[in-house]
């Protein structure tokens, strides 16, 4: 130690920074707002909704990526499952059973094994679909016929399944964002359908030349 009178005083050392807490893998809570959307179905989860987070580690820190807890069980069962055993959640949350979300995965799994390939045709179950073309509601028992359209998410963009009147398909298929194609149309809806070949047959009558 110096006796110079003049000479700085050694700087002393400030308070050590606080390191952030590690979160953990999984969260699951009551969205605190509607900002957040879900990785899964895209849309927003709405302020209440029980959401799932997991975490994911970025070059500048860790956070979590949202799902609505429901989708989270259709498309990441796994993810749920490690979520109820670590537990991610306060115990007086009111959460649904793992056996429940189970089924939920169980009844997600059937459907798109039962769904049908693009394009087919079909009656009409109800009168409350509405042609995605025109707009009109398309009435129960009469031909609806289902196309692929783009849809974009983000970067992303994939192909949905769109309800149209048989009238209208012609025009959606010359539509931009139109994901069927014109060649094999025909081939494709008999073999996709499930139906006879009388009643497909019925309906390319109905929607008309496609030259």
């Amino acid at each position: 130690m110096t006796d110079d009178p003049s000479a700085p005083a050694p700087e002393s050392a400030g308070p050590a920074e606080a390191a952030e807490p590690e979160l953990a893998p999984y969260l699951i809570e009551e969205a605190r707002s509607s900002r957040s959307r879900c990785r899964t179905c895209r849309k927003k989860i709405e302020k209440g909704k029980l959401r799932l987070g997991i975490v994911l580690e970025g070059p500048y820190g860790s956070g979590y990526i949202w799902h609505h807890l429901n989708c989270a069980a259709k498309r990441r069962l796994e993810d749920v499952e490690a979520a109820y055993a670590q537990p991610a959640f306060d115990e007086g949350l009111k959460v649904p059973s793992i056996e429940k979300l189970r089924g939920l995965q169980e009844k997600a799994e059937k459907e798109r094994a039962e769904r049908k390939e693009l394009p087919y045709v079909e009656k009409a179950p109800t009168g409350r679909s509405k042609c995605k073309h025109c707009g009109e509601g398309i009435e129960q028992d009469s031909f609806r016929v289902v196309l692929g359209r783009e849809v974009e998410f983000g970067s992303q963009v994939r192909t949905g399944p769109i309800n149209v009147h048989a009238k209208c398909v012609v025009d959606e298929l010359d539509a931009e964002d139109c994901a069927t194609e014109v060649e094999g149309f025909a081939e494709a809806l008999h073999a996709h359908s499930g139906l006879d070949a009388a009643t497909v047959d019925a309906a390319l009558v109905e929607i008309g030349p496609l030259d």
